[in-house]
């Protein structure tokens, strides 16, 4: 069975945003380096975090993030 991975458009939202690392961090109530790692697929944001970055996006997690597997 092939492993699962989750993948995110979080880098795009934001640009198309125009917010910074810094602003989204701010905004979620967490750190730009996990912004940055969130952002690089590194880290699987909790359901209340994607929550949190849904509702900055003002969208719907399963926008944002996508099974792949």
């Amino acid at each position: 069975m092939a492993k699962e991975s989750v993948e995110n458009t979080v880098h795009e939202l934001r640009m198309k945003k125009g917010a910074t690392q810094e602003d989204m961090a701010a905004a979620i109530g967490v750190t730009r380096q996990t912004v940055i790692a969130i952002e690089r697929g590194n880290y699987v944001p909790s359901v209340l975090l994607a929550m949190k970055i849904a509702r900055f996006f003002k969208t719907t997690v399963e926008d944002i993030f996508k099974i792949a597997s």
